[in-house]
């Protein structure tokens, strides 16, 4: 039972129909002014918390595989100007509702898909003006949409062109960051911590500024090479360190004593082409907890957490019910940590937001790679179909 948003009763659906619908018959969608889902015996899990995504920016990047099947790094297609800078060039010149009207497309999508909560970061601005803008977007989004969605601030995603590292790293720590804590959207900073990109010292330092004005962190790490940017996330206490694919065992056994979640991107392996999928299994193995999210971009232009299941188990061989557990609970405590607004659990008092399956048995919901498992979605309380 839901009421205003929450879920209000959990039993056995006989007791349900003979206390609230004594005059329902059976096959309507509606009794006076209650909604009704018949699941009709299917297996109902909790909405998907996605807790890793490039939810707002503009262009087209899909001429990118050609030079990926050419032999070109991530690296070398940025230097020849695509990648990341590409992108901030189309967005840039976005207005707003320009912003909000892609990303409420995208959360919509991503709703169908089964994602009720999600984690959005900035990213494709790459200077105030353009950062603010898209955080701000992200706000617009969130009230419009069902899909409860969570801003983290990225300026520190790449180098515009127009300036050199060192004079764009002052930008962010004396400009940028100071500006995103007075808008007050954004719950966390995030850098962009890899070899060509920012360093482990240059982290330090931007984490480290966004830490003294009251922002949490989530990091990129060690997606290309070990460059040991788990271990600096578990050192400045970041909530979730994301890509995590070539980090070492010492790394995550420290980052899981100090508390840091760590979550695999597995569709970015997916996309690069890649053979070496990240080593999910280790952190079951070891009983470290971690999970696994979409990176939703123009690199990785996939908003399904069910496709993202489906290669958790068919390529890092997880279990469906271990990705499940990936896929909603374990996000969630990186996202939101009041007890009362709880997402990715099925429980009284908790916001109503869950799936209904296709199917009875649970582990479908990853079973299905191309199609969607979902028969209906319920967000924070709304049907969405």
């Amino acid at each position: 039972m839901i009421e205003d948003g929450l879920i209000s009763s959990i039993t056995d659906s006989g007791e349900l129909v003979s206390e609230f619908l004594p005059s329902w018959d059976g096959n309507s969608e509606k009794s006076g002014n209650i909604d009704i889902i018949d699941a009709k015996g299917r297996a109902i899990i909790p909405g998907f918390v996605d807790s890793h995504t490039h939810l707002i920016w503009r262009g087209d990047r899909s001429n990118e595989m050609a030079l990926r099947q050419k032999g070109l790094t991530y690296s070398e297609i940025s230097k020849l100007g695509g990648g990341i800078s590409k992108t901030v060039g189309s967005t840039r010149n976005c207005s707003i509702q320009e912003l909000v009207d892609i990303g409420l497309q995208r959360a919509e999508t991503a709703l169908k898909l089964g994602t009720t909560t999600m984690e959005a970061k900035s990213g494709y601005g790459l200077n105030a003006e353009a950062e603010l803008a898209i955080l701000e977007a992200t706000s617009q989004v969130n009230h419009q949409s069902p899909c409860d969605i969570h801003a983290t601030w990225l300026g520190a995603h790449d180098i515009p062109r127009d300036k050199s590292k060192e004079d764009y790293i002052e930008e962010i720590i004396n400009v940028q960051l100071p500006m995103v804590v007075d808008q007050g959207i954004a719950k966390w900073a995030d850098v962009f911590c890899e070899p060509g990109w920012f360093t482990t010292e240059e982290t330090i330092e931007i984490i480290g500024a966004s830490r003294e004005m009251g922002l949490g962190s989530r990091i990129h790490v060690d997606e290309f090479v070990d460059s040991g940017g788990l271990a600096i996330a578990a050192e400045l206490g970041s909530i979730s360190a994301d890509h995590v694919a070539k980090s070492s065992e010492e790394s995550r056994a420290l980052s899981d004593k100090s508390g840091v979640m760590q979550t695999f991107l597995p569709g970015t392996q997916y996309v690069m082409g890649m053979t070496d999928f990240p080593p999910i299994k280790k952190c079951i193995d070891n009983s470290w907890a971690f999970s696994i999210a979409t990176d939703f971009n123009p690199n990785c232009n996939s908003i399904s957490m069910p496709f993202v299941g489906s290669l958790a188990t068919h390529r890092c061989g997880i279990d469906p019910i271990s990705a499940l557990a990936a896929s909603t609970r374990n996000p969630s405590t990186t996202i939101v940590n009041e007890e009362s607004a709880a997402r990715g659990i099925i429980s009284l008092n908790c916001p109503a937001s869950f799936n209904i399956l296709n199917s009875e048995k649970v582990e479908s919901w990853c079973q299905s790679p191309g199609m969607n498992p979902i028969s209906h979605t319920v967000a924070n309380g709304h049907i969405v179909k």
